[in-house]
C-alpha cells in the first residue's frame, strides 16, 4: 500500500525520535517548575540550563545570549518592537521579502511615529547593494533581514548587509529560522560583522512546536513584550515551556551535528527534482541565487497553485502553495510580487522543501504523479479556452 510523502519540511519537520524521547519525562514524572526551589524545581531549571547551552552552542553564541520565547514570530516580534520601545521613533527598514511576523510588526509600529522603508530585492530574491546602500545613507535605527527565506530558499549575504548597517549605526537583525540544521550559522561570526539579533525555531529542525530563542547580543536594550515574574533575563516573563525547550536543545543539537551530511544528501535530491520539474516546463524561481540545499520553489504557467496542491495530497503527496502561515491567503506571493514575477505565474506555485527521510525514489513517484497531474489540468485548461 503506497505511504504518504511529506515534501513540506519548511512549514514544520517531523520530531526526531530522541528528542521526542527525552520531552517525555517533562510532560509526566519530571513536572516541577523552574522556578520553584524545591529539588522539582531545581530539576527542571538544571535542564532549561543544558537545553539553553545546546542552543547556543548550535549557533556559536553564549548561553546568557539565549532567550527562549514560544516560537519564530513571537522572538521577531520581541526584537521588532522591543527594540524600537527603547528608541525614539525613527526609521525602519525591513526586506521585501521577511515573513510576516517581521512586515506586520513593523507596520505595527508606524502608529508609534516609525517610518518603515522595505528594502528592494532583485529578480532572484536577493537585497539589492545599491538600493540597500541607499536606505542605510538614511540612518535607519533597525535593519531587519532573513538568512533564508522559507519560500524560495534563496540565501542573503547577511554578513556583507550588516557591516553596512552598522557603520550606518543601526540595529541588525536576521531570522534564521529556515537556516539552522541546512547551512551553517555562526552567531560569533555575525555579530562581528553587525548581527545584533537572529530568531530560532524549534519544530523547523526536528524539535517540537512552542519553543524557539531570540539570540541577543547583551548590549541591545529590548523592552520586553510580555511582563510578569521576570523570567530570561525579564525579556519574556511566564513559566518555561521545559518540555519542549528540552527538545528544542537536542533538536540543535542533532541538526548540527547532522548539517553537513544532510545538506550533501538533500542537494542531491534537489537538482534530481529540478532536472525533472524543467524537462516538464517548470519555472523555478531563484534558481540561479545561492539557496537552501532543500527547497524549490516552482510554478507552472495557466495552472493554479492551490489546484495543483490538492490534487497532488489527493496523490499522496504533501506540498505547500507558499508558506503555511499563509496558505488561507489567495492573493499571490509578497515575496515573488517583490522578485517581480507576474501576478498570473505567481498564482501557480508550488514549494517542495525537502527533509531527511526523504528519497531518490520519493522524488521520482512525485515526478511522475506530478508530470500526469499537469498534463491533465494543461488539458482541462486547453478544453474549457
Amino acid at each position: 500500500m503506497f505511504a504518504p510523502v511529506y515534501l513540506d519540511h519548511n512549514a514544520t519537520t517531523p520530531a526526531d525520535p530522541a528528542v521526542v524521547e527525552a520531552m517525555l519525562p517533562w510532560l509526566a514524572t519530571r513536572f516541577g517548575n523552574a522556578s520553584s526551589r524545591h529539588e522539582y524545581g531545581r530539576a527542571a531549571r538544571r535542564a532549561v540550563d543544558e537545553a539553553r547551552s545546546q542552543v547556543a552552542a548550535a549557533v556559536g553564541a553564549h548561553s546568557t545570549e539565549v532567550v527562549f520565547t514560544s516560537g519564530g514570530s513571537e522572538a521577531n516580534n520581541l526584537l521588532i518592537k522591543g527594540a524600537a520601545a527603547c528608541l525614539k521613533p525613527g526609521l525602519l527598514a525591513v526586506s521585501a521579502i521577511e515573513h510576516p511576523c517581521v512586515i506586520r510588526p513593523a507596520q505595527q509600529l508606524v502608529r508609534r511615529g516609525w517610518v518603515v522603508q522595505e528594502l528592494v530585492v532583485d529578480s532572484l530574491g536577493r537585497v539589492e547593494p545599491g538600493r540597500f546602500e541607499a536606505v542605510m545613507a538614511q540612518k535607519p535605527k533597525i535593519v531587519s533581514v532573513m538568512l533564508a527565506n522559507n519560500e524560495t530558499g534563496v540565501l542573503q549575504d547577511v554578513e556583507w548587509l550588516a557591516e553596512r548597517a552598522r557603520s550606518a549605526g543601526a540595529c541588525f537583525h536576521t531570522d534564521a529560522v529556515q537556516a539552522i540544521g541546512k547551512v551553517a550559522v555562526d552567531f560569533r561570526r555575525l555579530n562581528a560583522a553587525g548581527v545584533q539579533a537572529l530568531t530560532l525555531s524549534a519544530h523547523k529542525l526536528g524539535g517540537p512546536k512552542g519553543a524557539a530563542a531570540l539570540v541577543l547580543d547583551k548590549r541591545v536594550d529590548v523592552e520586553p513584550l510580555i511582563a510578569g515574574g521576570g523570567h530570561e533575563r525579564g525579556l519574556r516573563s511566564g513559566t518555561e515551556n521545559v518540555a519542549a525547550i528540552v527538545g528544542f536543545g537536542l533538536a540543535c543539537e542533532l541538526a548540527v551535528g547532522r548539517r553537513a551530511d544532510l545538506a550533501r544528501r538533500l542537494l542531491g535530491l534537489r537538482r534530481q527534482l529540478e532536472c525533472g520539474l524543467l524537462a516538464c516546463g517548470a519555472t523555478i524561481f531563484g534558481q540561479a541565487a545561492e539557496r537552501l540545499p532543500n527547497t524549490v520553489y516552482f510554478a507552472f504557467p495557466e495552472l493554479d497553485g492551490e489546484t495543483l496542491v490538492g490534487k497532488l495530497d489527493r496523490a499522496g503527496y504533501a506540498v505547500a502553495s507558499g508558506a503555511a502561515c499563509s496558505s488561507a491567503n489567495p492573493e499571490p506571493s509578497h515575496v515573488l510580487r517583490a522578485m517581480g514575477v507576474s501576478p498570473e505565474l505567481a498564482r501557480g506555485a508550488v514549494r517542495v522543501s525537502l527533509g531527511g527521510d526523504n528519497t531518490q525514489e520519493q522524488i521520482d513517484g512525485f515526478l511522475c504523479t506530478l508530470q500526469a497531474t499537469v498534463a491533465r489540468l494543461q488539458h482541462l485548461t486547453a478544453m474549457s479556452v
